[in-house]
């Protein structure tokens, strides 16, 4: 297994406090179910608004992170939903411990059984009839790697929010302040390179490149990051001893590494750092270092990510750092749910309307 894929399945002490924490919070949190919202007051008199209410049976398909088995299923019931698991085969048997703990909880509040869900057998072929469940499934969830997401995407026949694959970049612009892109340039990239929110591809303004680039490049080092570059970064970072150095190629623009790798690109403007994006980018994670408010506003107008950051650190796309509690899933699609999604993600609304006996003239 890569380290990658090791680092996901990796349960210890620490995580499994951290998981149980995320639980705490997600119960602290205000229930969204019953909320009623945008109330108004018709000329004839109807009250009319909107009720949340929840989506119904959430559908569950994800590889390797033990952790999503908790996640989900602390928002789905908090939302009022019942969830069907089906996690990967490298984690079965922390899926299958974990699940057995969910059950029991659940049972001493007095929660209907069969709320949670776990199918324990590795089979394939039940991925296959999850698909084909719409009349029991409402929301079918994918989180793993691009294959998986796609296969759910072209063959699921309930409605699926789709994400997680971030190729995420950021952009140190001319009026950065320097200390500042080093700290969050190195935050993104090395405080946890196997996640989707990690730092992917970093831009640099041509005016700053050869102040910056090598400032990064030592502390990338120290950290063991193989930079590939393309060849004006190449050039300011070949004299400097002891750099990992690869010279980029095209198949690593729009790259998700999930490693110690980035891609290091010189650009000539706020334009083509946006256009670069543009291109490149799968819309999870994007971010602007740059003293500049004009530059910082048009970046957060003009590029089309899930999450866009100004002097801040990719690694924050996460549920429990936005204060959701956790995620189900990071959404990179438009419609229902983009971003970090948590208990009102999980939700619907029905309007309702209360009259006095009005009918329609």
């Amino acid at each position: 297994m890569s380290p990658a894929m090791q680092d996901r399945l990796l349960l210890n002490q620490s995580r499994i406090r951290s998981m149980a924490q995320d639980v705490r919070t997600v119960a602290s949190l205000p229930d969204p179910v019953g909320e009623t919202f945008d109330m108004k007051i018709l000329p004839n008199g109807l009250q009319i608004g909107k009720r949340r209410v929840p989506l119904g049976v959430i559908g569950a398909i994800y590889e390797s992170r033990p952790n999503v088995t908790v996640d989900i299923s602390s928002l789905c019931i908090k939302s009022g939903n019942a969830v069907i698991l089906r996690g990967g085969k490298e984690a079965l048997r922390s899926n299958t411990a974990l699940v057995k703990v969910i059950k029991s909880a659940l049972e001493e509040a007095s929660v209907p059984e069969g709320a949670v869900q776990f199918v324990d057998s590795p089979e394939r072929a039940l991925v296959d009839h999850m698909l084909k469940m719409r009349d029991t499934i409402d929301l079918l969830i994918p989180r793993g790697g691009e294959g998986l997401i796609r296969m759910v995407a072209e063959n699921a026949t309930m409605p699926v929010v789709t994400g997680g694959i971030g190729v995420c970049h950021t952009y140190v612009d001319q009026t950065a302040d320097l200390s500042k892109a080093v700290a969050i340039a190195y935050n993104a990239k090395v405080q946890r390179p196997t996640v989707c929110n990690a730092l992917d591809c970093l831009l640099v303004h041509s005016e700053i490149a050869e102040r910056f680039l090598p400032l990064i490049a030592q502390e990338w080092a120290r950290a063991g990051v193989e930079m590939h570059c393309d060849e004006r970064a190449l050039k300011i970072l070949k004299p400097i001893p002891s750099l990992k150095l690869v010279p980029a190629q095209d198949a690593d623009w729009g790259k998700e590494f999930l490693a110690l790798i980035a891609a290091v690109k010189v650009v000539g403007s706020l334009e083509e750092a946006i256009g670069h994006i543009e291109r490149y980018g799968s819309g999870h994670s994007e971010a602007i270092v740059t003293e500049d408010y004009s530059a910082a506003m048009r970046f957060l107008d003009e590029v089309d990510a899930a999450c866009v950051y100004v002097n801040a650190s990719t690694r924050f796309t996460d549920g429990g750092q936005f204060g959701l509690g956790a995620e189900v899933g990071i959404s990179t699609q438009k419609f229902h749910a983009r971003g970090p999604m948590g208990l009102r993600e999980l939700t619907s609304y029905k309007w309702i309307i209360m009259g006095r006996g009005q009918v329609r003239p």
